[in-house]
């Protein structure tokens, strides 16, 4: 080690003190980590023993549900997060105890465990797990978790009495796909499939990606301008080949005899402060279709940032993006918000209907249990007084829950009231209130008279000028129908 050759002897014991230090904190976090899973294992069988107590007929299933939301509203965090968590400890603690003692006892790590756990996921007899997770965490003990993931896999196939064709055929019933959103506008598609058909869709999509950047090769000349060059990269356009496929292709191998399927379009809600779309006009003269220059800088003139867009109410995307899918937009919902409060005032449509599922749409923006966050499109909208005991229908008397948590209003000890300003107040089984408050609308709200707007600047069809009118700035929602 050269670099530490002219450490002084004091650095040097420094540095093995800190390496043992390290070592007794990595112990005591995966203690820790198994006390966790212990409580939640327990939590887990207190609602199964509280269900079977009662005869309850779907399973225990609400009751889970239940005791996972007072736990999750507790810690501040989902209760499907608590309930998945819930559901790995148990498989943990009750069918691989060793693993979670040798975790608990600090000679593995939770990564160790989860590796010997999803290793052994598959041998359904007790003692066969049992042989099994004595080998593993000898291998565990000695190896870091990603080298020993093969070897444990290996040491499960050994006490595995089903064979491959019949692991295969039940693991075939969890493919799935997915939707990860991440930062700056950005999403991940998941899919999980058999191996043979997911790598031959990521090798025909890797095909077309070389025979299009070749065929750019050929076609390029050297008079031709740089920017009218593709220059993508394979996994630029295997990412754009994927989108285009599914977002224009026909399901062949599924879609019916009249086409049922291919004429389906997809669809997203997007919201846009009406300055964006005002950007785009003033740039180019015309509303809904704005797009940016190549380096141009999404800011008014004055240098205020413009304002971005959201899909469902939640994740940011780019101005140009909104404005291209404004332009196509086959409805839209106006949502008027007070100019210097940001409060909701109103909503309206051009072509109306069912102005008040849009109006509360618009106004939760998510499902109103603490902690979830599930997009409103996707949730019931549901009397807080029911509507068979005299509550009324009424936008003060209603709120958007996602389904999971409709249930559990309905058929578990949650209860909720609602209070001025649409805030939700949930009291859990065990007595504690958590406030749900509507989240701020995505609006445009001014401390003074706007220096956007000059006295000669034209009106845009269909808003109110704040000259004119200053009781609300306007934001839109969009619902493109063949986006």
């Amino acid at each position: 080690m050269p670099a530490l050759l002219d450490a002084t002897d004091s650095q040097m014991a420094m540095l093995a003190d800190l390496v043992e230090g390290l070592e007794a904190a990595e112990k005591t976090l995966s203690s820790m980590q198994a006390a966790r899973d212990g409580l939640l294992a327990m939590a887990g069988r207190l609602a199964v023993d509280i269900a079977r107590q009662a005869r309850h007929p779907d399973g225990a299933d609400m009751a889970i549900r239940t005791v996972a939301a007072e736990i999750g509203a507790a810690q501040r965090v989902s209760d499907r997060t608590i309930e998945r968590r819930m559901s790995d400890a148990s498989w943990l603690v009750e069918r691989f105890p060793a693993v979670w003692e040798a975790q608990g006892a600090g000679r593995i790590s939770a990564a160790h465990a989860r590796v010997i756990v999803e290793a052994g996921a598959h041998l359904d007899d007790a003692d066969d797990r049992s042989r099994f997770a004595a080998e593993a965490i000898e291998v565990a003990a000695a190896e870091s978790p990603n080298r020993i993931r093969r070897l444990v896999r290996r040491l499960a196939d050994r006490f595995q009495e089903r064979t491959l064709v019949e692991r295969h055929r039940d693991a075939r019933e969890l493919r799935r796909v997915w939707v990860t959103d991440l930062e700056d506008g950005m999403a991940e598609l998941g899919a999980r499939g058999p191996a043979a058909l997911v790598h031959g869709m990521y090798d025909r999509l890797s095909q077309m990606a070389h025979a299009v950047r070749e065929e750019n090769a050929r076609a390029r000349r050297p008079e031709a301008e740089e920017s009218v060059l593709d220059d993508r990269t394979v996994d630029q356009l295997r990412a754009d080949l994927l989108a285009d496929l599914v977002l224009t292709g026909a399901p062949a191998g599924h879609d019916s005899e009249e086409g049922l399927l291919s004429e389906l379009r997809a669809r997203v809600e997007v919201t846009v402060p009406v300055l964006t779309l005002m950007h785009g006009e003033l740039m180019h003269g015309e509303l809904m279709h704005g797009e940016l220059m190549h380096g141009e800088q999404e800011r008014t003139t004055e240098g205020t940032p413009i304002l971005a867009a959201e899909l469902d109410g939640m994740i940011p995307i780019d101005p140009a993006t909104a404005r291209r899918l404004a332009g196509a937009a086959s409805g839209w919902d106006r949502v008027l918000t007070h100019p210097i409060s940001g409060a909701l005032l109103a909503v309206d449509r051009y072509r109306p209907s069912e102005d008040l599922r849009r109006h509360l749409r618009a106004h939760d923006q998510r499902c109103r249990f603490p902690g979830c966050g599930l997009a409103p499109r996707k949730c019931d909208l549901d009397h807080n007084h029911d509507a068979a005991l005299g509550g009324e229908t009424v936008h003060d008397n209603l709120a958007t829950f996602c389904r999971r948590h409709h249930m559990l209003k309905h058929h578990s000890p949650w209860h909720v009231e609602q209070g001025p300003g649409g805030v939700l107040e949930w009291t859990s089984p065990t007595g504690r209130t958590y406030i749900d408050r509507p989240p701020p609308p995505h609006t445009v709200t001014f401390a003074e008279e706007p220096p956007w707007a000059p006295a000669d600047s034209p009106r845009v069809e269909g808003m109110s000028s704040p000259e004119s009118d200053r009781s609300g700035a306007a934001g839109h929602t969009v619902s493109p129908a063949n986006h």
